[in-house]
This record gives C-alpha cells, sequence and structure tokens, in this order.
C-alpha cells in the first residue's frame, strides 16, 4: 500500500442500491448515500455485480459532490457486465445486461476502467477480488497478480478478496499477500466459521478484515414469526438484556481485533439512520457472555 489504509468502523454497503431484491428510485438510492454521508459514513462499498452497474452509477452520483480525500472507496473484480439478457433474479432492473466472469489480468484491468466510468471518480482505494468460488486458479494466478501490479503502481492503496465463505479466503491469506478481506456471512451472530481459522490467521499477518451481510437477509435485524431456532435463542438473549438484536449483530463482529470495519446496506434513508443509532448504543459484557455461549454451529452449514 502507498500508506496505511485506515478504515471506519462502519460503512455503506451498496447492494440495496443496485435493487438487491426489490427495486428503489434513483433519488432514493442517492438518498440512502446522501443519508449516510451526513450521519458521518465515510467507507462506502460497492460493486459492478450490484444491479449490474446500478450501485455504482447511483453511489458515484453523490460521492462526486464530497471531497475525495475524505472517504474510502471500494469495488470489485471478477464480474464485467455486458449488453444481452441475463440479469440475475436478485437485482430488480431490466433484463438487458447481464454479468461474465473473467478472473483474467484483462478483465481486472477492463472492469477497474469501466468501475471508475461508473462512478465518475478519480480513483479507487480498495479493489476486491469478488466471489472467486469457481475460479481459485485464474483469480490466484492472473486476478491478483493485477491487482498487486496496480497496487505496486499505487493506482490503489489496498487489495483483497471479498467471499461468503471462510476456507478458500484462509487460502487466499496461505498462497498470496492481500491487504484487506470482504468476509460475508462468516463473522456474525448466526455464523462463525470466520472465527476458528481466518481471523486469527489474518490478526497474525496484519490483514484488515471487514464483515459483510451481518443481519442475513434481515434475520438478524428484526426476526419474524418464521425465524430459525437459532435466530429465536439470539433474540431471546438480546431481549432478556433490553439490547436490540439488530445492534449486537452489527457490534460482535467487531470484538475480534482482525475486524476493522462492518458494512451496512440499507433501502431507504430511514434504514441508514436506525441502523447508526442502533450500532451506537453500549451493550453490555454480560450480553457477549451470554451470547458467546450459544451453540450456533448448525446455522453455519
Amino acid at each position: 500500500m502507498t500508506e496505511p489504509l485506515k478504515l471506519p468502523d462502519v460503512g455503506l454497503g451498496g447492494g440495496p442500491l443496485g435493487n438487491y431484491l426489490r427495486p428503489i428510485s434513483d433519488a432514493q438510492a442517492e438518498a440512502v448515500v446522501q443519508t449516510a454521508w451526513e450521519e458521518g459514513v465515510r467507507y462506502f462499498d460497492t460493486a459492478p455485480f450490484y444491479g449490474l452497474g446500478l450501485a455504482e452509477q447511483r453511489m458515484g452520483r453523490v460521492l462526486r459532490g464530497v471531497p475525495r480525500d475524505d472517504y474510502v472507496l471500494s469495488t470489485k473484480v471478477g464480474r464485467l457486465v455486458r449488453p444481452g439478457a441475463g440479469a440475475p433474479p436478485i437485482f430488480a432492473v431490466s433484463n438487458d445486461r447481464h454479468v461474465e466472469w473473467d478472473f483474467s489480468a484483462d478483465g481486472v484491468l477492463r472492469s477497474v476502467s469501466e468501475s471508475l466510468d461508473r462512478l465518475g471518480v478519480d480513483r479507487i482505494d480498495i479493489l476486491f477480488i469478488h466471489d472467486p468460488d469457481d475460479h481459485w486458479r485464474q483469480a490466484i494466478d492472473s486476478a491478483f497478480p493485477a491487482l498487486a501490479s496496480l497496487r505496486d503502481q499505487g493506482v490503489v492503496r489496498a487489495i483483497g478478496i471479498g467471499m461468503n465463505q471462510s476456507r478458500m479466503l484462509v487460502d487466499f491469506v496461505k498462497h498470496a499477500d492481500p491487504d484487506v478481506l470482504l468476509a460475508a456471512n462468516q463473522a456474525t451472530l448466526l455464523r462463525r466459521s470466520a472465527f476458528d481459522e481466518l481471523l486469527p490467521l489474518c490478526r497474525e499477518r496484519g490483514i484488515t478484515v471487514v464483515a459483510g451481510a451481518l443481519f442475513h437477509r434481515g434475520e438478524l435485524a428484526a426476526p419474524g414469526p418464521d425465524a430459525s431456532e437459532e435466530v429465536r435463542r439470539i433474540a431471546a438473549v438480546c431481549d432478556r438484556y433490553g439490547v436490540p438484536i439488530a445492534a449486537a449483530a452489527m457490534r460482535f463482529p467487531l470484538r475480534h481485533p482482525a475486524v476493522r470495519s462492518i458494512l451496512l446496506g440499507a433501502h431507504e434513508p430511514a434504514q441508514v439512520r436506525a441502523n447508526l443509532a442502533a450500532f451506537r448504543r453500549p451493550i453490555p459484557e454480560e450480553v457477549w457472555a451470554a451470547l458467546d455461549a450459544l451453540d450456533v454451529e448448525a446455522a453455519a452449514t
């Protein structure tokens, strides 16, 4: 890295800005980013995959209006947005574009250039290799060296990998030299696999970890009547101490010294304000002792 990367405790995740699971307007998406900025958020994460370019465009329209040196911006490589039908159903976008997997060196450079165009900014701080689960060899042999070259040239400040599984993240740490990892769905109250090997290894090697997908599609934000037994047990502990389950879910991964930041997504400004208000609540140590004692390993399978 050209200089040490300092991440705030909380960042805005860009998935919902790409119409993840439900559509929102451009104005609403931009209001989410603007509200996050006004509430003091200074780390913003996105990806070409989120809304097939839509999230980067929406986030960029707001960030272009604030001082570039005042925030950290991350995006991802590995999926190129291309014309033609095939949009994944998890994003409520028109079916006139799709993504193509590409972890080649040329694909990485194209992805970065296209992200800069969509964002409308002059630089990206962190680049993650995005979900290379079925593309290990190309990711480690081609994509990572391409990112390392960009880091060595000072084009980006930090590079890493973002995934929903711990095993391959451990392999990347052992076979490459990432600066930062994005660990989704694995350093949470419900799924704790990252705590076994990944987080201790990252602490040992000085690798920064960002934790994402902390609410499991809302299960740990506002558990409903169909919540799993594991979620009900977590909620019961939080209720016993008068702590919102969302507050515990957000704070939980930051208790490990390797985890420097968490990502929170939002479909509307009110969610941003509610999440940050919950995040700022103090949580008694006895709550953590009770939550740590829960056996939720079955939820991680």
